[in-house]
């Protein structure tokens, strides 16, 4: 009789899919069996890419006349730890009485590549091999993925983008490593006193660094301008609020060289001047010139994909990045969230049709019920599909993430920090059902002296969406960053400015100077370094914009965390865990130094970005496999040649000298002040 065999990545998804396809099996070594069904399991990569030594002995030592390094054919191995569970897989992969392997590994590029190794070295031949493809693993997903599982060709486009992005990081991370440390190794240990350093270096990770290290010589250089401004201190029914000085057309110091911006002074006895004319004339009246209202419409922000859920575990509770993927395979492999390793932050057409199981689940969950009654009780989920949170186009592999409305069971055994980031999902996914929130803006342009202050209020009239987002474990957060002079009011004040009209007068009791300084750009935190690589080294903080023009980033969702996690288990950078706030080391500065010498274009983030479009278009099927490795092996080849070339490891003294002095000891590379 022949039988179906599944394969899943790891033993507890295994499980799941026993469970879904209520196999009743006897368990053996590494796998379970039915009379038509085994269920099987990888233990992630049981396949690895051999190293050089394997292809000649000659390049186990380390030698600038063996690069670059660039096989015809790669080598592969099985990786000793697991050989024992591959021989198993592979014995069954082989078994005469399978006829049809189910191919259940993660569904993704990683996944993919994790298979397609597996059945190359077991030489699988004569077998249906069909793909399962799930968005989570409910059993309801679980028996859709294997009902509708394509055959593996529909996705060799997507096993060839894994395969080169694996020859990629190999080809780059051998033949750069062992030329810079070749090259710049002994200087680098010569001026820390240390043993002999090698230098690490890789397609996306030396980029992330470079962008940590110019961010903390922007810092250093930066130099802070003094400004002086002056407000005058209204009172209107008994209410106090500011108005600010602005330099506007009829102002006496209208262009003025003596202006910081439009809003203050360079110098503090300019300001005194400006105070002294408004004070000339007590007691202070000044006259409405203008006033405008204006509704404002703050809509609930899109959904989560991974490095958004990643930034704001960051901010709000000091996780780190691979901690909040930890956490979030977790909950998936509870069935409590859909797939984590996504780009996408909308949803489907096809699950928007179903979203209501989802909401119906969720009055299960303690901070979910009242949300999610409400919810179906006014049937907000039924236009769901008409509105921003669905499209289609902007789904590549996986949806946005968010919670399945199953798994409920599993609530009590989560650690706190899981169950923190389950209802930051589920507070996300609840919002989008609800209203926007409703801002009345007022802004008030008032007259003294010729001299014109602006000021201007927010109210929040209706609170939409934002009862639902403010998490139990909380603070009342901050309702976004405010306008620059904007100040927040309550609804009580509203009534005093409904009031005030056009050349109405206002009460000053008084005028004062403000002294402020311009700001040094922000370090990176760990949350906001998973950001800049999503946008290819830009830091966009507007949620709104960075959902506009997201494009192809550097690394990707499912490999951004590990990369950032690596550069600080080598001490290149290293991680506040208290703030999460992200600095080099005094070595990662020299590799930077060092990197910028010799192959600076590594340190591109449009370029490191563009190879991640390059791999996108092969999974797309828009360029062929040959041409992207052309491309590589030229890459590599005409970079290496250059470095061979060079002549200047006494001259990065001067820059290793440059940094060592923000250091407290110039031989330890592994602290910051």
């Amino acid at each position: 009789m022949s039988k179906s065999l599944f394969i899943a990545e790891k033993p507890s998804v295994a499980q799941e899919f026993a469970k879904a396809l209520k196999v009743q099996a006897s368990r053996h070594d590494g796998y379970l069996e039915s009379e038509n069904t085994i269920v099987t399991w990888c233990v992630g990569h049981l396949v690895t890419m051999s190293y050089p030594e394997k292809y000649d002995v000659k390049y186990k030592k380390w030698s600038l006349e063996t690069l670059p390094f660039l096989p015809e054919e790669f080598k592969y191995e099985v990786i000793p730890s697991v050989s024992k569970q591959f021989q198993i897989v592979s014995g069954l992969l082989n078994r005469e009485d399978v006829s049809t392997i189910y191919v259940c590994t993660d569904s993704g590029r990683e996944g993919e590549y994790i298979y397609r190794l597996v059945a190359m070295m077991a030489e699988v031949k004569d077998k249906e091999q069909k793909r399962v493809w799930i968005d989570s693993q409910t059993e309801e997903e679980i028996l859709r993925g294997i009902r509708e599982a394509k055959d593996i060709t529909a996705y060799d486009n997507l096993s060839a983008s894994a395969y080169l992005r694996a020859k990629e990081d190999y080809l780059m991370g051998i033949n750069f490593s062992r030329l810079l440390s070749l090259k710049y190794g002994n200087a680098i240990s010569n001026y820390l006193g240390s043993k002999y350093q090698a230098i690490s270096v890789g397609r996306v990770m030396t980029c992330v660094l470079g962008m940590v290290v110019r961010r903390e010589r922007e810092i250093r250089e930066f130099v802070k301008t003094p400004f002086y401004r002056v407000l005058g201190s209204f009172l209107a029914g008994g209410h106090p609020f500011d108005g600010e000085w602005r330099a506007v057309e009829g102002s006496r110091y209208f262009q003025s060289p003596y202006l910081y911006k439009e809003n203050g002074f360079k110098e503090k006895k300019h300001a005194e001047e400006l105070k002294a004319i408004l004070s000339a004339h007590p007691p202070y009246k000044a006259v409405v010139e203008k006033i405008e209202k204006k509704k404002e419409n703050k809509n609930p922000p899109l959904l989560f994909n991974l490095a958004e859920l990643q930034n704001e575990c960051s901010r709000m509770f000091k996780i780190s990045p691979d901690e909040t993927l930890k956490i979030v395979q977790e909950l998936y492999e509870k069935k409590l969230v859909t797939y984590p390793r996504t780009d996408a932050r909308v949803l489907s057409t096809a699950v928007a049709k179903e979203i209501h199981k989802n909401i119906g689940g969720l009055r299960g969950y303690v901070h979910g019920k009242a949300f999610a009654e409400e919810i179906l009780a006014e049937g907000s989920y039924k236009n769901l599909a008409k509105t921003r949170y669905v499209n289609d186009k902007q789904i590549t592999d996986h949806y946005a993430i968010i919670p399945t409305g199953q798994g409920m069971g599993a609530l009590g055994s989560l650690h706190p920090s899981a169950a923190k980031v389950y209802e930051t999902v589920v507070r996300r996914f609840l919002s989008i059902f609800y209203p926007p929130a409703v801002y009345q803006k007022v802004s008030i342009v008032s007259v003294i002296e010729k001299e014109r202050l602006f000021s201007s209020f927010k109210i929040l009239v209706s609170e939409g969406y934002l009862k639902v987002v403010q998490n139990s474990f909380a603070k009342k957060k901050e309702e976004s960053a405010q306008e620059e002079g904007e100040q927040t009011e309550d609804t009580s004040f509203l009534e005093i400015l409904q009031t005030i009209k056009k050349g109405s007068e206002l009460d000053i009791t008084d005028f004062q100077i403000k002294e402020g300084e311009t700001s040094p750009p922000k370090r990176y935190t760990s949350g906001s370094m998973i950001l800049a690589m999503e946008n290819a080294g830009q830091l966009i903080e507007d949620e709104e914009l960075r959902a506009q023009i997201k494009g192809s980033g550097i690394g990707t969702s499912a490999t951004r965390a590990e990369i950032l996690k690596k550069l600080m288990t080598i001490k290149y950078l290293a991680l506040n865990k208290k703030t999460q706030v992200v600095t080099p080391t005094l070595l990662g500065e020299m590799i930077f130094d060092v990197v910028n010498a010799s192959i600076r274009s590594l340190l591109n983030p449009e370029l490191t970005a563009s190879w991640e479009k390059g791999l996108t278009y092969v999974a797309e099927g828009e360029i062929t496999p040959d041409e992207y490795m052309e491309k590589l092996e030229n890459f590599v080849r005409s970079r290496t040649q250059g470095v061979l070339g060079l002549r200047n490891q006494l001259a990065l003294k001067q820059f290793f000298d440059a940094a060592a002095v923000y250091y407290k000891k110039a031989g330890k590379s592994g602290g910051k002040r």
